[in-house]
C-alpha cells in the first residue's frame, strides 16, 4: 500500500522532494520529466533533474527516486534510459501523461495516447536497452481527446514490458477539473497484468480510501494533495494501521517552506525562489486557513526574507476556520 509523490513539472523539484520525504510517509518519488530528443543528452542534464543520482537515486532520508523520461523516438528513449541507469537510476519511468500544450505540440506526453502502438514501441525500446534488474514503468492518463483509450493504452504498455502503470483518472481534455474518473482506472487494471497505480484527486485520507475501493488498486500516486498537505502521506499511513496522528500545524508548515527556500537560494536568484514559494503557498491555501489569510499579502513580495517574515505572522483566530471545515468544503 505504497504512496508515491507525483512528478509535477515546475514544482516537485529535488529540494521539495527532500523536504516532503523528510516529513515521512512517502515510499517513492519520481523526477520532473527529462525531455528526450534525437540528440544524446549529456550527464549534466540528468543530474540537473535528478541530483539524487549522486546518492544512488535516493533522497537524503532514503526514499527511492525514479528518473522520468519524456519523448517520442523509441531509439532515443532507449539510449536515454540506458544513460540514466549508467548514472545510477534503478527505475526508469516514461511520461505519457503530461497535458501541457507545448509538450503535446512537440509530440510528447499525453498526445502519444492517440498512438498506442508508438507507446508500445517506446516502452519496449527502453525495456530492451536497460538491464533486467532495472524497473521500467510508465505514467498515463485515460486518453487525450476523451477517456476511451485508457484500456487500450494500458494494454500496450503492459505488453511492452512496463512493470507498473500509473493512471491519472482524467483525459488531457479533462485537465485537472473534478471529478476524477476512478472507475475507469478499475477497467484498465482489470485488463492488464502489470501493477496499476491510481492517481488523481486524492486530497484527504477519506479520498484515499474511496480511491482504493473504486479502483481496486493497492498503491496510489499523489501530487497536489501532498503539496497542499505535506503530512497527508503520514496521515494515510497511520490510517492503514487504524491509528491517527495530529495534523501538521501552520508553524510546522512554514518551517518546511523556510527549509525549501534555504536550499533554493543556493542556486537560484531571489525572484525565482519567491516564484517557487508562491506556487507552493498557493497549494497550501487548500490545506491551511492561515495560508489563505496570508496569501493576498505574501504574493506581492519579490524577495525571500520579507515573504517568509509575512508567513510567520500570527493570524487572528477569528479568520481561521477549522481543518475539518476546509476538508468538508
Amino acid at each position: 500500500m505504497r504512496i508515491i509523490l507525483a512528478p509535477m513539472e515546475g514544482l516537485v523539484d529535488a529540494p521539495i522532494r527532500e523536504t516532503l520525504t523528510k516529513v515521512g510517509g512517502i515510499d517513492r518519488c519520481v523526477t520532473e520529466f527529462i525531455r528526450v530528443t534525437r540528440t544524446p543528452l549529456p550527464p549534466r542534464v540528468f543530474y540537473k533533474y535528478a541530483p539524487e543520482l549522486y546518492n544512488q537515486c535516493f533522497t537524503q532520508v532514503g526514499t527511492p527516486v525514479a528518473v522520468q523520461l519524456l519523448g517520442s523516438d523509441p531509439q532515443s528513449m532507449g539510449m536515454s534510459g540506458l544513460k540514466a541507469v549508467e548514472l545510477g537510476a534503478a527505475q526508469v519511468d516514461i511520461n505519457f501523461g503530461c497535458p501541457a500544450k507545448t509538450v503535446n505540440k512537440h509530440k510528447g506526453g499525453c498526445v502519444l495516447m492517440r498512438e498506442p502502438e508508438l507507446m508500445h514501441e517506446i516502452v519496449a525500446a527502453v525495456r530492451k536497452a536497460v538491464p533486467a534488474y532495472v524497473s521500467v514503468t510508465a505514467k498515463m492518463r485515460l486518453g487525450y481527446d476523451d477517456r476511451s483509450m485508457g484500456v487500450a493504452c494500458a494494454q500496450a504498455l503492459d505488453a511492452a514490458g512496463a512493470e507498473e502503470i500509473v493512471i491519472h483518472a482524467r483525459s488531457k481534455v479533462d485537465g485537472y477539473k473534478p471529478p476524477a474518473y476512478w472507475e475507469e482506472i478499475a477497467k484498465a487494471r482489470e485488463a492488464v497484468k502489470a501493477k496499476v497505480i491510481a492517481n488523481g484527486e486524492i486530497w484527504t485520507v477519506a479520498d484515499y480510501w474511496r480511491c482504493l475501493e473504486v479502483t481496486g488498486c493497492e498503491d496510489v500516486m499523489i501530487g497536489r494533495g501532498l503539496i497542499a498537505r505535506p503530512d497527508l502521506a503520514l496521515q494515510i499511513k497511520a490510517s492503514q494501521q487504524g491509528a491517527q496522528v495530529a495534523d501538521m500545524t501552520w508553524p510546522e508548515a512554514v518551517a518546511l517552506v523556510k527549509e525549501y527556500a534555504s536550499v533554493l537560494q543556493g542556486w537560484l536568484e531571489d525572484r525565482f525562489v519567491t516564484g517557487r514559494i508562491k506556487q507552493w503557498l498557493n497549494f497550501l491555501r487548500q490545506g491551511f486557513p492561515e495560508a489563505e489569510a496570508l496569501w493576498p499579502q505574501a504574493r506581492k513580495f519579490r524577495e525571500v526574507a520579507p515573504m517568509l517574515a509575512c508567513l510567520e505572522q500570527v493570524v487572528p483566530a477569528s479568520v481561521i476556520t477549522s481543518r475539518a471545515a476546509i476538508q468538508a468544503a
